[in-house]
């Protein structure tokens, strides 16, 4: 009686042998395409965020206190050094008392494109 044979990929791994490329790995299995979304102009958040802790009679300093955040994480949104993190923005939205999609002008994010979710003509 012989012993049970070992998988394809057992046997290759054993004898040192490497399957050919294809180059089908990167396909999705059901042959469609990806398309990816395009990008937004993540500048278009600073001005939304920039009036808001002057409103409320608050320097950044205080907002990124009251959000528990590094002053230098505030700052560097205003000054334009970095975009910011969600979970940053996450912060923001909690210390303003305003709702998460407030912050953001989705029209000014995809003023390129058409907005998500928007048929377009």
């Amino acid at each position: 009686m012989q012993p049970p044979a070992l998988p394809l990929s057992r046997r290759r791994r054993e004898s040192g042998q490497r399957p050919a490329p294809t180059g089908q790995a990167s396909a999705p299995p059901d042959g469609r395409v990806t398309i990816f979304p395009p990008d937004p102009d993540l500048n278009a958040l600073r001005p939304e965020l920039a009036p808001l802790p002057a409103a409320r009679g608050w320097s950044y300093d205080e907002l990124a206190a009251r959000g528990g955040l590094a002053r230098r994480a505030v700052i560097e949104i205003k000054v334009e050094r970095t975009i910011g993190a969600l979970k940053t923005w996450h912060a923001l939205a909690h210390a303003l008392d305003t709702r998460f999609d407030e912050l953001f002008d989705v029209d000014a994010l995809c003023h390129e494109h058409a907005r998500p979710g928007v048929a377009v003509e």
